[in-house]
C-alpha cells in the first residue's frame, strides 16, 4: 500500500512539471505582439494567426487581446492549483500509511521481545515524589474540568509504557514487619488536602514502608499545586478521564457519586496493578489521622491476611462520639459486620474479587450488600484513628453536623505491634464476645435513663426484636439508627457496643440470632 501511494505521488509530480514545461514552450514559441498601430504580428500573416481584429479606423483591439490572455493564464493556474492539491493529499496519505506501518512493526517487535524476556530481577523500592505522568511520559493534555477516556492506539501504547516503567520501581512483596503498606489519598478539588497530608507525613515512621500516593480527580489546578508543594514526600497521580458520565435522567444529581466510583476503581488499579502492591490503606482528602494510625494498620495486617472471615480493617468507629466511647480503652478493638470505610485497609486478593463487578456509583453502600460482604467482617477500633473535617462534598454534609463532627480522635499512642491481637480471629472472638454480651444483665431502656436505676459500670444488655424497636432504642441511646442491608452501624452478629452515661451497653437481638434481614433497610 505504501509503495503504491509513493508511485502515485511521483507520477503526479512528473505531470505537474511536464505541464508547466509545455506551457513555457508554448508561450516562448508565440510571435511577439507588434507595436501599437501596426498589424497583429511582426511576421506576414500574423494578424490571421493571432486572430486579431481591428477596431474602428483599422486599429488593433489590444484590450481584448490582453483580457483573453489573462483568462487563459487564469485557467492554466487553476489547473496547476488542482494538481498541487492532489499531490499534497497523496503526500499526507503516504505519510500516514508510513507511520501506521512503522507502529505496527514496532508493536510486533515489542511482542516478540516480551515473549523471550527473562524473569525480572527483584524490583527497587517505589520512587517517591514523582508526578507519575511526568515520570512515564503520560501527562494528560486535557484542561482542568475537561477530559475524555483514552482510546487511540498511541494512547494505549503510552499507558502500557507507564505500567512497564513503574513496575521497575515497585518494592518487593514482603511479609511481617517489613511489608510495604502504601497510603492512597483520594483527592479532588479540596485544597484542605494539605491538612490530611500534613498529619500523614508528621506521623509516618518510614517513607519506604508507607509511601503516600495521592490520586487526584477533577483536574483542580489549585489542589494540584497544593499536592505538588510536598515534593518528594508524596507521589502524585492524576485520574485522566474527567468527562461527565451518562446516567439516567433521575440520577443526574448524583453525577458526583458516579465520578467517585470511577476514580476509586482507577486509583486502586494503579496501586495494585501498576505499582504491584499487596495491600493499601485508603483515606480521603478530608480525613485527619491519629498518632498511632500507622502502628494500628501495621499490627492488623497479619490478622487481615490470615483470617479469611475478614475483608477489611478500618480506622473508623461510626458510633465514636466522645460520650459513646471509653477513653481509658484506646487499645480496644472489635469485629464488625458493617463496612465502615473512612480509612481502611484492603488486600490485593480482595480487590481482584471486587474489581470486575465494581459499581458505577455508591460504591460504599454496594460494599455493604450481602453479595459483596459474604458474611465477612472488618476490624474497627473503640476510638477512631481518623476523623473527617470535610463538610463540603457530594453528600452535602449528610450526617456531618449530627454525628461526624463529634467523632473523637485518639490521641494516645498504642503500641499495637507489641500486643497479642489473636483474640480478633473469628473463633476466639465469637466465643469471648458473644459470651460477654449474653451474660450481661438484660435491662429496660428506662432503667438506663433513670439516674440511680442501675449500679456499676456494666455491661448491660438492651434487647431489640424488630427494625422499629432497634431504631427507637438507638435514637434514645444516642447511636446511629440507620441500617444498610439490615446491618446496623458497628454491629457484629446484630450487637452494637457503646457507652451510655459511662456504662457499657450492648444493644442486641435475642440470643440465638442467625442472620440479618435485608428488608430492615
Amino acid at each position: 500500500m505504501v509503495r503504491k501511494k509513493g508511485s502515485l505521488i511521483l507520477c503526479s509530480a512528473f505531470l505537474f512539471v511536464a505541464w508547466n514545461a509545455l506551457l513555457l514552450l508554448y508561450l516562448w514559441g508565440r510571435p511577439p505582439i507588434g507595436r501599437l498601430g501596426e498589424g497583429g504580428g511582426a511576421e506576414p500573416g500574423g494578424k490571421e494567426e493571432w486572430g486579431l481584429g481591428k477596431g474602428k479606423g483599422g486599429r488593433v483591439n489590444l484590450a481584448g487581446e490582453v483580457i483573453r490572455l489573462a483568462e487563459e493564464v487564469e485557467v492554466q493556474l487553476e489547473t496547476q492549483k488542482k494538481l498541487l492539491k492532489q499531490i499534497e493529499s497523496h503526500r499526507a496519505e503516504w505519510a500516514r500509511q508510513k507511520d501506521v506501518g512503522k507502529r505496527e512493526t514496532d508493536d510486533a517487535k515489542e511482542v516478540k521481545e516480551e515473549s523471550v524476556r527473562q524473569p525480572a530481577k527483584t524490583p527497587a523500592p517505589l520512587k517517591h515524589g514523582v508526578d507519575v505522568q511526568d515520570q512515564a511520559g503520560l501527562r494528560t493534555t486535557q484542561e482542568p474540568g475537561r477530559g475524555g477516556a483514552p482510546g487511540s492506539h498511541s494512547e494505549q501504547r503510552r499507558a502500557d509504557d507507564v505500567k512497564e516503567s513503574l513496575t521497575e520501581k515497585v518494592p518487593p512483596s514482603l511479609s511481617g514487619p517489613d511489608v510495604v503498606i502504601p497510603i492512597l489519598v483520594i483527592a479532588c478539588d479540596r485544597v484542605t488536602v494539605k491538612r490530611s497530608l500534613d498529619r500523614l507525613i508528621q506521623y509516618r515512621p518510614s517513607a519506604e514502608l508507607y509511601p503516600i500516593i495521592v490520586s487526584q480527580d477533577c483536574g483542580h489546578a489549585e489542589t494540584a499545586r497544593a499536592i505538588g508543594s510536598y515534593g518528594d514526600q508524596v507521589t502524585h497521580i492524576r485520574q485522566p478521564d474527567l468527562s461527565d458520565i451518562r446516567v439516567r435522567p433521575e440520577h443526574r444529581k448524583f453525577q458526583g457519586y458516579y465520578k467517585i466510583a470511577r476514580h476509586y476503581r482507577w486509583a486502586l488499579n494503579q496501586v495494585f496493578n501498576t505499582f504491584s502492591q499487596s495491600t493499601v490503606v485508603i483515606v480521603e482528602d478530608d480525613l485527619e489521622v491519629a498518632p498511632d494510625f500507622f502502628e494500628y494498620f501495621r499490627a492488623l495486617y497479619p490478622i487481615l491476611h490470615s483470617d479469611p472471615s475478614l475483608w477489611c480493617v478500618s480506622a473508623w468507629n461510626d458510633n465514636g462520639r466522645d460520650a459513646l466511647v471509653d477513653p481509658s480503652k484506646a487499645e480496644l478493638l472489635y469485629r464488625t459486620d458493617f463496612f465502615p470505610g473512612l480509612g481502611w485497609m484492603l488486600l490485593k486478593e480482595m480487590w481482584a474479587e471486587l474489581e470486575p463487578k465494581w459499581p458505577s456509583a455508591f460504591w460504599d453502600d454496594w460494599m455493604r450488600q450481602p453479595e459483596q460482604r459474604k458474611d465477612r467482617s472488618c476490624i474497627r477500633p473503640e476510638i477512631s484513628r481518623t476523623i473527617t473535617f470535610g463538610r463540603k462534598g457530594v453528600s452535602l454534609g449528610q450526617f456531618f453536623d449530627q454525628y461526624l463532627r463529634y467523632i473523637k480522635l485518639n490521641t494516645e499512642f498504642v503500641p499495637f505491634t507489641k500486643h497479642d491481637l489473636s483474640y480478633l480471629l473469628k473463633d476466639k472472638y465469637e466465643e469471648r464476645f458473644i459470651g460477654e454480651v449474653y451474660s450481661a444483665p438484660l435491662v429496660k431502656m428506662e432503667d438506663l435513663q433513670q439516674a440511680g436505676g442501675l449500679r456499676g459500670p456494666g455491661p448491660y444488655r438492651v434487647q431489640y426484636s424488630s427494625r422499629d424497636s432497634f431504631k427507637v432504642f438507638a435514637r434514645n441511646l444516642g447511636v446511629m439508627d440507620d441500617l444498610k442491608s439490615g446491618v446496623p452501624r458497628t454491629g457484629y452478629r446484630g450487637v452494637v457496643s457503646f457507652l451510655y452515661r459511662g456504662r457499657r451497653v450492648f444493644l442486641a437481638p435475642p440470643e440465638g440470632w442467625t442472620r440479618y434481614d435485608v428488608s430492615w433497610s
